[in-house]
């Protein structure tokens, strides 16, 4: 007997067909497990590039031909 298992607990799964057979049981059992593996937090979202805190940050303007029209222009 498994220490494990806690007597008091009811069955986590409980196959009521009797006509189940040990493949059907074990690819049940496969399925739940794996839904029930995906436990923890869901992955964030990416944040979108138009509200990246780096873009409120000034760049410095190199001096030179054209500079005054580079100033203006986007990144």
């Amino acid at each position: 007997m498994n220490a494990d298992i806690d007597q008091n607990q009811p069955p986590l799964l409980r196959v009521v067909n009797p006509d189940a057979t040990p493949e059907e049981v074990a690819a049940l059992v496969a399925v739940f497990s794996a839904l029930g593996s995906a436990g923890g937090e869901p992955p964030r979202k990416p944040r979108p590039s138009w509200n990246l805190p780096a873009r409120g940050v000034r760049q410095t303007h190199r001096p030179g031909a054209g500079a005054w029209r580079a100033s203006g222009l986007p990144h």
